[in-house]
């Protein structure tokens, strides 16, 4: 009897942690999907320096809490001096760079031509995947990169696409170059052994560093106010920390990582409704566009990318 119950019992446990990853998956994309309209809003109360700083600071903590939870601080004391080497270009990337670009994109930008631009980075990472990596293109991949581009082309300009009169010319080309920077930190973050939560704790760890290294340079301290502290830790919390660990438990659980990975493209939509909701701003047809081609575009490099793997 225990012999033809365990198959049964096997099989309701796969069935719960597939229940339990999507439940971590849909929360992550929630949280993310919150990012763009916390990152508009916390700019009304600070500069981008300030911003960057307080929400290194949480996200630096309650990544602290989870590697003591979950009993990694013996290996954090195990670093190598290569390990520790490359933690340090890691948090120069990110949380530095990549924020710092971001940021101001989205202090120059509406929320969501900012978010949905800087959504283009997969695409930018097939592209330097190419050279660094050595991974050929194919010709869907070319024809996605097309289409995505296009839709970057739809926002730049407002959806004026034969005068080609690009609105903002500064932001758009910082939230397109954050996208270049999390592409280059991803390819370099691929290479390292630690395990997650120990790459993203050092990577806040350093990021923390530099910027405190900036202000101190410039000159520039922060004059916090209660709305300032308390944006910037939601951004800290819930786009920069806990939702990675949210979305890495959710692929341990799955047993088709495919399946988590599609709801992702939930995300930039879901954002748009908090972005009208949170931010007031209204979604513009061009922008739903812009997003649908750039997505598009994603779907299909990535369908490329499976088949010829």
């Amino acid at each position: 009897m225990p012999l033809r119950g365990a198959p049964y019992n096997l099989l309701q446990i796969m069935q719960k942690n597939q229940q339990k990853a999507y439940l971590y998956a849909l929360l992550a994309i929630l949280f993310w999907s919150t990012a763009a309209s916390a990152f508009k809003v916390s700019l009304l109360y600070q500069d981008l320096v300030s911003l960057l700083l307080f929400a290194s600071l949480t996200s630096l903590l309650v990544l602290g809490v989870v590697i003591v939870v979950t009993g990694k601080v013996k290996a954090l004391r195990r670093l190598s001096y290569s390990q520790a080497a490359v933690s340090m270009l890691l948090g120069l990337f990110n949380p530095f760079l990549y924020y710092l670009v971001l940021f101001k994109a989205y202090d120059l930008l509406p929320a969501q031509e900012a978010m949905t631009l800087n959504y283009a980075w997969p695409l930018v990472l097939a592209l330097l995947s190419a050279p660094i990596l050595k991974h050929p293109l194919g010709l869907k991949s070319v024809i996605a990169l097309i289409i995505s581009f296009s839709g970057i082309v739809v926002i730049a300009t407002n959806g004026k696409i034969t005068a080609l009169e690009f609105q903002n010319l500064t932001g758009t080309s910082l939230a397109l170059a954050s996208s270049v920077i999390w592409a280059l930190f991803w390819l370099l973050n691929a290479k390292s052994r630690l395990h997650e939560s120990l790459k993203l704790f050092l990577n806040f760890f350093w990021g923390s560093i530099y910027i405190l290294l900036l202000i101190i340079i410039t000159g520039n301290f922060p004059k916090p106010c209660l709305y300032a502290i308390l944006s910037a830790s939601y951004v800290g919390a819930f786009e920069m920390g806990i939702t990675f660990i949210l979305w890495l438990k959710a692929l341990q659980l799955t047993k088709r990582t495919d399946k988590i990975s599609q709801l992702v493209f939930l995300a930039p939509f879901l954002s748009l409704v908090f972005i009208n909701i949170i931010v007031g701003e209204t979604i513009q047809g061009y922008t739903i566009t812009g997003l649908l081609l750039i997505v598009a575009g994603i779907i299909l490099q990535q369908y490329d990318g499976k088949r010829s793997n």
